[in-house]
């Protein structure tokens, strides 16, 4: 009799540590984790999400996205906007150097001249045309567009007749509604590069106007007319 029972007993405890191994088998991962382990998860459709994929995810309903590592997000760099970038790179140069006279800097004066660039570059009419030695262009437009050109357009073809690297002369005429701005070297190869820049490409060749901007943010360099 004795022995009856200790064998029911024995097979009850076989039955229960049994099923314990069943349940533990179908507990979903997160539950058989400790305290600390549970406490860094989350649900993401049915699967186990960690702390770094919950970085990511953050990340994503910001519109961010993690930048190396755990910690540290990505930020935006472009400042939207041509001339605001274009004004924001001088103030960053002005702040950097400890001589900068901020007495005389005159940002207002380099937005009315990005203004015109952006009115010469993109609102005037071109009629460019091969004359000996490189190019004659007929630059004119409307409303504000002609006093940007008049005062753009011979500011840089003085830039380029004084001090072009490759021995270019600029000159420009002036018309009703704009100006005649005609471009020549002596060189054939240049007379080619001119004719193959034409009119806008040689008014963006060189560095003329970044260093035209910091002088004229920092009040020491003006317009010529």
């Amino acid at each position: 009799m004795r022995r009856t029972i200790r064998l029911l007993g024995i097979a009850a405890v076989l039955a229960i540590t049994a099923a314990g191994l069943a349940l533990a088998q179908t507990m979903p991962a997160q539950q058989q984790m400790g305290p600390g382990q549970r406490q860094g998860m989350m649900q993401s459709g049915g699967q186990a999400m960690g702390p770094e994929r919950m970085q990511e995810m953050m990340g994503r309903h910001h519109g961010m996205m993690p930048m190396g590592g755990r910690s540290g997000m990505q930020v935006p760099t472009f400042p939207g906007q041509d001339a605001f970038g274009a004004i924001q790179e001088i103030v960053r140069i002005l702040e950097a150097d400890p001589k900068t006279d901020w007495s005389k800097v005159n940002l207002e004066a380099l937005r009315q001249h990005l203004i015109d660039m952006n009115d010469v570059t993109l609102k005037a009419d071109v009629a460019a045309k091969p004359v000996p030695g490189g190019i004659r262009v007929a630059v004119t437009g409307i409303g504000r567009t002609i006093a940007a050109i008049k005062r753009m357009v011979p500011d840089q073809a003085a830039m380029i007749d004084a001090t072009h690297p490759r021995g270019w002369s600029a000159k420009t005429e002036p018309l009703p509604n704009g100006v005649t701005f005609t471009v020549t070297a002596k060189d054939r190869r240049q007379v080619e590069i001119i004719r193959g820049l034409g009119f806008i490409g040689v008014m963006a060749s060189g560095s003329y106007h970044q260093m035209h901007h910091l002088a004229m943010a920092k009040g020491a360099f003006m317009q010529m007319h």
